[in-house]
């Protein structure tokens, strides 16, 4: 399973609390953490207004690479400003996002196309904006892998993320992204397929439980990455659980060297 880790965000109030006044030991411990506890990747997003997400984000990607060796996720919304940070980085990491939006692919891939950047692309338009039909998300992660194909950006360094919705609003949220992972999965065996687990649960009560669940039902659909806060351990035992369950972990090798070190089961 690939994990994003998801703490460094100033979405989260604790974190933009860190980023306004400028807390590096707090953004520090959260990248030693999240790295510790095994993500692939450390997100990075400023989630500050747009005059100063340049500045931001650059301070924090000089804080987490002072931390740690794991790789960055630059996240932002303007790919222009992923593209300044990308020289920033000690080594290629994951660019988080593209989608089907304007120019965003025409600009981004080309400019990592002879490079070792992965990237998480969202399957949205501008004449869909966020479908919910499984088969319209599908169709735009087609043409974004198209695009990807045309720039000679490798299928494998694709993360595609079919934008699931919160329940409160769908209750078909899952369905609707469950069957965008199976179609997507079949047609693209190659690429990877990641989500942000906590949009499913925006607005509803004891939000874990949730989130937990959705993150085995969607790794059963073929998901194999997510962003997620790797310092949890409910959810930490959900990804090496249904690693097992799922037939990704023969003989139960993963999972039961995870317990052995306490990564998982250390409070059972």
């Amino acid at each position: 399973m690939i994990i994003i880790g998801e703490k460094i965000n100033g979405f989260i109030p604790s974190t933009l609390k860190a980023i306004e006044s400028k807390d590096d030991a707090y953004i520090k411990g959260l990248a030693e953490k999240q790295s510790e506890y095994g993500a692939s990747y450390i997100d990075v997003c400023a989630g500050t207004a747009p005059e100063i997400e340049h500045d931001t984000l650059e301070w924090l990607i000089g804080l987490v690479q002072e931390t740690t060796e794991t790789p960055l996720s630059i996240d932002s919304s303007d790919v222009q400003t992923i593209l300044d940070m990308i020289p920033l980085a000690k080594r290629p990491g994951l660019i988080n996002s593209v989608s089907g939006e304007g120019e965003k692919c025409d600009t981004l891939f080309p400019a990592i196309a002879d490079t070792e950047w992965n990237v998480v692309a969202l399957t949205c338009d501008d004449e869909s904006g966020i479908p919910n039909d499984p088969k319209i998300k599908a169709k735009i992660a087609s043409d974004i892998i198209a695009k990807a194909d045309k720039y000679g950006v490798a299928r494998e360094r694709l993360f595609i993320d079919p934008l699931v919705t919160t329940l409160g609003a769908n209750s078909e949220a899952f369905a609707s992204f469950g069957d965008a992972v199976r179609l997507i999965k079949e047609s693209y065996p190659e690429v990877h397929i990641t989500s942000g687990l906590s949009n499913i649960s925006y607005g509803l009560p004891y939000r874990r439980a949730i989130n937990r669940v959705f993150l085995s039902l969607a790794m059963a659909a073929g998901m194999d990455s997510a962003i997620v806060d790797p310092t949890a351990e409910d959810m930490r035992a959900a990804i090496y659980a249904t690693e097992v369950l799922v037939g990704r972990d023969p003989n139960c090798k993963h999972y039961l060297k995870a317990v052995r070190k306490n990564i998982i089961g250390a409070n059972a």
